[in-house]
This record gives C-alpha cells, structure tokens and sequence, in this order.
C-alpha cells in the first residue's frame, strides 16, 4: 500500500515542471537510474528519470497494489502545485493555510490538480484485476499514519467507507475496492489536516483492517 506516494509530474502555477526537476537531481544524487524499472525506462528512453514518477511507473508494476491518497495532497500542492518558487510575492498564503481563503482562480488550480491525478490514475482504476484504491478529497497528507482518519467513527469516508475498511476490502479480496471521491468541498468527512494547523497530539494508529 502506497500511502500519499503518488506524486505527480505535475505543471506549477508559475508554469514550470518542479517537480520533475526535482525527482531529475534526486535520481542523479542518489544514483537511482540503474534501479529504475527497465520497461519504463525503454518507453520513456529520452528521460528515463520520469520512471521515478509513479505515473509513469505504474503500469509495469505487477505486485498488487494499493493506492491511498488525496486529490489535494498538502504537500503536493505546496510544494509541486504552488512552490515557494512559483509565489514569491506570497499570494497563495491564505489559500495554503485555509481552503476555504482560496479564491476562484486558485480553486481551479487546485481542481486542475485533481484531474490531472485522476486522469494519471485512470487506466490503474479501470484495467488493473489486482489494484485497489481510495483518493477522497480531503487536505491531508498520509493519511493511514493516525486513527483519527484511518480507522474511527468519524474518520473520513467515500461511499461510508472508511479507509481502514477499504483496503481490508482490497487486501482480504472480499469485494472489488476501487473508492473515488467527489470534487472540493462536496466531502463533508475530511479532516482537513493542513500541516501547519496539525495537532501535536496524534493517537497511535491501530493498523486493522
């Protein structure tokens, strides 16, 4: 199970790729290249280093395979969506702190965002026989890491299904659990735990499925 991993090859609000720069001098630090799937790497030959890139790689993993994570990942948004980089005069602030600040011009980014990971996870949702998933829309990132959301009365749900309860489903191969949820702000079970506002107080995660 992938928990907040699906990180995209995503396009800024100032217009740049940084995350993909990025995952290009983290490959090359690290030497990850000759790691890489080699079916990837020969369909993306010209830059290799996409592979990196969950999107990219997923169709050649084998291994069944569980995908939790939010359409509006915080830290993707405020590192891939709308870097420091991308807003040096600090307009994004309020919206990166409070969804509900965010103007209309700054929702669309964010739900441009959202299709963009729903048409990256498209093909995984409609072709994979071993795959499962939940991608609600909540603000949150890693989201299996407290009780709180992974598995409580009140943790989030799509479709009155908790996390927990999806990937029990998945895992035990009780029924077919492939969860999408429904655009911002139509999810009334989010938590919404935007780093900077997150609780110091975090209950250990009881792991059941």
């Amino acid at each position: 199970m992938s928990d907040a991993g699906f990180f995209l090859d995503a396009i800024d609000v100032a217009s740049n790729r940084t995350m993909r720069s990025f995952y290009e001098q983290l490959v090359s630090l690290q030497g990850v290249q000759k790691n890489l799937d080699p079916s990837c790497m020969r369909s993306f030959s010209p830059d290799p280093t996409l592979c990196f890139f969950p999107q990219y790689v997923l169709r050649f993993i084998k291994t069944p395979f569980f995908i939790l994570n939010s359409v509006y990942d915080v830290f993707q948004f405020h590192h891939g969506l709308v870097p420091p980089s991308a807003d040096r005069t600090g307009r994004w602030n309020r919206c990166k702190l409070n969804a509900t600040a965010c103007n209309p011009h700054q929702l669309d980014a964010l739900q441009g965002f959202r299709r963009d990971m729903l048409g990256a996870l498209m093909n995984f949702y409609k072709n994979s026989r071993t795959g499962g998933m939940f991608i609600n829309s909540c603000f949150d990132h890693c989201q299996s890491a407290l009780q709180e959301t992974w598995f409580a009365i009140d943790s989030p749900r799509i479709h009155n299904k908790t996390i927990a309860e999806a990937v029990g489903d998945w895992y035990y191969g009780r029924k077919i659990s492939k969860e999408i949820d429904c655009a911002y702000p139509c999810d009334t079970t989010c938590h919404n735990l935007i780093p900077t506002s997150v609780s110091i107080h975090q209950s250990p995660v009881n792991l059941e499925l």
